[in-house]
């Protein structure tokens, strides 16, 4: 006799079967099939595309959402559309349109939700939905869905999004990787932001975003991708103030660690021409032999690009060398129409001859008279290593310092890969400035243009920091850079005591002291804002890496950057060796417990990814080459890493066929969880603040079990690291724990 299943059993089975299937889902929308489909595999619905467009006015936040879903089946599907509403939001208006209908949506609070989410874990053995154990959830029947057809879903909902000291939050649940086998086709996100206030900080630290400031006013923020799959929701912050520099604190907290915060200053908008500082600039161009052809051809296109583009006031100068350096006004002249035209004259007339004498040029440009009240900038160009005066990186280094008492900032452009990154990187270094690689892809002219539009009106210069009550520390940049107009400087630190704060700003305009202050709050308690801990680390390890590459490598930089980056999952191909490498010493010395492993686990069983990862070690510290200038590069991004994508440093570099023979990742083997990493070891999830436990024995909980939903109906942080997998190690509190099958 057939047993009679329930229409409720066959929701929760269908939604689970949608889980496992190769489909594109997606957090904040999936359609759940009423009843399984005969034969093959059921369901097998694809999302087409997903855009995300945004109108924020004021506090008031509308989000739209477009979604196609394509039945490949040849069968009539129904189905129940299912929205998990973000924890914490206060929806409002919430409408749903199918096929151009607008349907009623039924609204489940978050005990019915999870009820219908622990059904699942119980009946279907999968976690995933356990993320969203404390959120409510709205539903609708749809129905047809006919056969090898598109079903198109609408949404539209308001909320109030949350306003702190001047910085709003804006959240949109974009972590899909789990629930898809298949990369989304289409992914975009608009946001369009006006406020009466005027707009300063805006900042994206989950994605790539590019950001449009139409006036003070009013700002557009825009993500799309293609065959990707997202990992992380999208934040967006933005802040306003009518002063004339925005100012912005998030803090986040352990309440058993020291602090971590992210800090943002952002010059008003509308800055006019009597803010902007009048600078001094001297251009260094090399026009050694190896740069014939193209190379002088965008070199000169860039320079002239710069010299267009002067501010009224400025002051420059031009050297060219090769085998010896020439100056083309002997000292730095007025930006007036006049020394432009000679300026093009000489850029245009410049040939490619002789070798490489970078001493001379740059001890020319640094004994140039200049007014010490005004900014004075060099920007060196060159394709090749000194092979004329003083060869030797750190006496040439030692020179530049001796000579350079005004301190003016050397700006490096490196192009292609025979020249000295060390010797470069060290001359940035200690002049406070940055470095820029151009390969031979790449052109010239744009990277340069790009770069000089970002300096090339200075509002206040020369910054020092002062925060009260808070013993900060490890702030990044540790070098603070100039301001400039249409800019905004990022810092991110640790800070140990918490509470209220008088933070002290001074830079200088036009040689004149001017002074900000700021009083803000860090938290003492608040794990909401975990983006901050791993792009603090990001910085932290890529400071750490760039005193290995230059200075040489010490057993206290091994361990500080192996520790980091395990514990933030910042995986690159020079940490996974670290870290690789490390565990491997522990375990044979039966230290460290194999239970306890993070990424050797997964990445030791494969010879060839060990010594692929031990070379890219080895090659980070070499001087010159294609793969030392990639490896300054990716150094330099962790220094300034503003947004978690730009954490995944050489991230193409680690793939590897798994045992499956399926395409894989390292970094797919990490997850970052409530501020902490997890690591993928064979069949567990690993926490990665295990290998720091002092209980060895975990408490052991067999998945599905009474005390496995009781450990989730008590503590939330629980169910975000059961939401992994079946298998799971990991500490809460002074515990450890073992969820296994």
């Amino acid at each position: 006799m057939k047993k009679l299943i329930s229409k409720k059993f066959w929701m929760a089975a269908a939604m689970f079967v949608l889980l496992m299937v190769p489909v594109s889902v997606f957090a904040d929308g999936l359609i759940v099939i009423h009843k399984p489909h005969p034969g093959g595999h059921p369901f097998p619905l694809e999302v087409m595309y997903h855009r995300v467009n945004v109108s924020i006015n004021g506090q008031i936040a509308e989000t739209s959402i477009a979604q196609s879903f394509f039945n490949p089946t040849h069968s009539r599907l129904e189905g129940y559309y299912i929205f998990p509403i973000p924890k914490g939001a206060v929806i409002k208006n919430f409408t749903m349109v199918i096929d151009g209908k607008e349907t009623a949506a039924e609204l489940l609070d978050a005990d019915k939700a999870r009820k219908i989410y622990e059904d699942i874990v119980r009946q279907m053995r999968d976690p995933a939905l356990l993320e969203y154990s404390e959120q409510g959830l709205f539903r609708v029947r749809i129905f047809p869905i006919e056969p090898r057809s598109e079903k198109k879903v609408s949404i539209s909902y308001t909320e109030v999004i949350d306003n702190d000291f001047g910085m709003y939050e804006y959240v949109y649940p974009l972590n899909t990787e789990k629930f898809s086998a298949k990369p989304l086709k289409d992914v975009s996100i608009n946001v369009d932001i006006k406020n009466d206030g005027k707009l300063k900080t805006i900042y994206c630290p989950t994605h790539a975003t590019r950001i449009v400031r139409k006036d003070a006013h009013h700002a557009i923020v825009g993500y799309e991708e293609k065959n990707s799959k997202p990992d992380v929701d999208f934040k967006l912050y933005f802040s306003t103030d009518d002063a004339e520099l925005g100012f912005s604190l998030l803090s986040y907290k352990d309440k058993n660690e020291d602090g971590y915060f992210y800090m943002s200053l952002t010059p008003a908008l509308e800055f006019g021409d009597k803010e902007i500082i009048e600078k001094d600039i001297t251009f260094v161009l090399d026009v050694s032999g190896s740069m014939a052809g193209d190379k002088l051809k965008h070199a000169k296109k860039a320079l002239t690009y710069c010299v267009d583009n002067l501010n009224d006031g400025d002051k420059f100068e031009i050297i060219k060398f090769s085998t010896e350096a020439f100056g083309l006004f002997k000292k730095t002249v007025l930006a007036d129409d006049g020394n432009k035209a000679k300026a093009y004259d000489f850029i245009n007339k410049l040939k490619p001859v002789g070798g490489t004498n970078i001493e001379e040029a740059l001890l020319m440009a640094l004994n140039e008279e200049s007014n010490s009240n005004r900014p004075h900038m060099v920007i060196f160009i060159t394709d090749g290593k000194p092979t004329i005066g003083e060869t030797d990186e750190d006496k040439l280094v030692s020179r530049i310092s001796s000579f350079n008492k005004k301190g003016m900032r050397i700006f490096t452009f490196g192009i292609g890969d025979e020249i000295n990154t060390h010797l470069l990187d060290k001359i940035t270094e200690q002049t406070r400035a940055t470095r820029t690689y151009v390969l031979s892809s790449e052109e010239i002219e744009i990277k340069i243009s790009q770069f000089y539009d970002k300096v090339q009106s200075p509002l206040l210069t020369d910054l020092k920091l002062e925060l009260s009550n808070a013993d900060e520390y490890q702030i990044y940049p540790k070098n603070l850079p100039d301001l400039f107009k249409g800019s905004n400087l990022v810092l991110f630190g640790r800070y140990k005591i918490s509470g209220k704060s008088r933070i002290l700003l001074t830079g200088k305009v036009n040689g004149e002291e001017k002074i900000f202050v700021f009083n803000r709050q860090f938290v003492s308690s608040n794990k909401n804002l975990d983006f901050i801990p791993p792009l603090w680390a990001s910085r932290r390890i890529g400071h750490l890496l760039d005193l290995i590459r230059l200075h040489g490598e010490s057993k206290e930089l091994v361990d500080e950057i192996t520790g980091l980056a395990r514990e933030h999952g910042i995986i690159t191909p020079y940490t996974s060796y670290l870290i690789l490498e490390d565990e491997d010493i522990r375990t044979q010395r039966s230290e460290l417990p194999v239970a306890h492993q993070t990424m050797r686990g997964s990445a030791a069983a494969r010879p060839e990814i060990s010594e692929e990862l031990a070379k890219e070690y080895k090659n980070i510290k070499d001087k010159s080459g294609a793969l030392s200038v990639q490896a300054s590069e990716e150094v330099r991004n962790l220094n300034y890493a503003d947004n978690l994508i730009e954490t995944r440093q050489g991230e193409k570099r680690l793939g590897f066929i798994d045992d499956e023979n399926n395409e894989s990742n390292l970094t797919q083997q990490v997850k970052n969880v409530q501020g902490r990493a997890f690591y993928q070891n064979g069949n567990f999830w690993v926490d990665s603040k295990l290998q720091k436990s002092k209980k060895p024995k975990p408490i052991r909980i067999q998945f599905g079990s009474e005390k496995y939903f009781e450990l989730v109906a008590n503590n939330f942080e629980a169910g975000q690291f059961l939401s992994l997998g079946r298998n799971v190690r990991f500490m809460l509190g002074n515990d450890s724990y073992e969820i296994y099958e």
